[in-house]
C-alpha cells in the first residue's frame, strides 16, 4: 500500500463533497441510499471510522515523546476523545437508512395516492 498523504485524504474529502453535490441533484432514491449506504455502515461506514480516527489522533499526541505536557495540553486531549465517542454514536444511522429504505420501497410499491392513503 502507497504511504498515506495529506493529499489522499484531501481527495477522500473532495469525494465526500462532490456526493453531497450529487445528492443535491435529486438522483434516485435507490441510488442514492447506495452511494450513503458504505458511508453508514454500522461497523466500517463513516461515523465509526472518523471516532477511531479522532481516537487515534489522541494517542499519537499524547505518546510522543516530544508531546508538551501541560493542563492545557490534557484537556485539548480529553476533548478530541470526547468528539471521538459523540462521532461513534452516530453509527446508529445505519438503522435510519434502513428505515428510509423500507419507507420508499413501500412507497414506491404503493403506486399514486397521498401518503396517508397508501
Amino acid at each position: 500500500m502507497p504511504p498515506l498523504t495529506p493529499d489522499a485524504v484531501r481527495t477522500a474529502t473532495e469525494t465526500l463533497s462532490r456526493l453531497t453535490d450529487y445528492l443535491r441533484e435529486n438522483p434516485d432514491p435507490e441510488e442514492a441510499f447506495a452511494l450513503a449506504e458504505p458511508l453508514l455502515d454500522e461497523y466500517t461506514g463513516l461515523p465509526v471510522q472518523f471516532a477511531d480516527t479522532l481516537r487515534a489522533l489522541a494517542r499519537a499526541l499524547q505518546n510522543h515523546p516530544d508531546a508538551p505536557r501541560t493542563l492545557a495540553g490534557d484537556l485539548l486531549i480529553n476533548e478530541l476523545r470526547t468528539a471521538a465517542w459523540e462521532q461513534a454514536d452516530q453509527h446508529s444511522l445505519h438503522g435510519v437508512l434502513d428505515g428510509l429504505r423500507e419507507l420508499y420501497g413501500s412507497a414506491a410499491e404503493g403506486g399514486q395516492g397521498c401518503g396517508r392513503c397508501r
